[in-house]
């Protein structure tokens, strides 16, 4: 079985806009789709990449406002 836990795109919409799109897999859904031994390295996954992504989506999010 395979699923999509996480996803960022940066796209440009019907009117020629430059957006960027986030959003992840609420953790309090992971035990409704995981196992329980495979909860905490799921967890860890979300935290990591919120992390990262999360920030440079809020950046991108501001930068192309201005643009736009």
């Amino acid at each position: 079985m395979e699923g999509n836990i996480i996803s960022f795109k940066v796209f440009v919409n019907s009117k020629g806009q430059v957006m960027s799109e986030y959003s992840k897999l609420p953790v309090e859904k992971l035990d409704t789709i995981f196992e329980d031994d495979d909860i905490p390295l799921v967890k860890k996954i979300l935290n990591e990449v919120d992390t990262k992504v999360g920030s440079l989506h809020s950046h991108l999010e501001k930068e192309l406002e201005a643009l736009n």
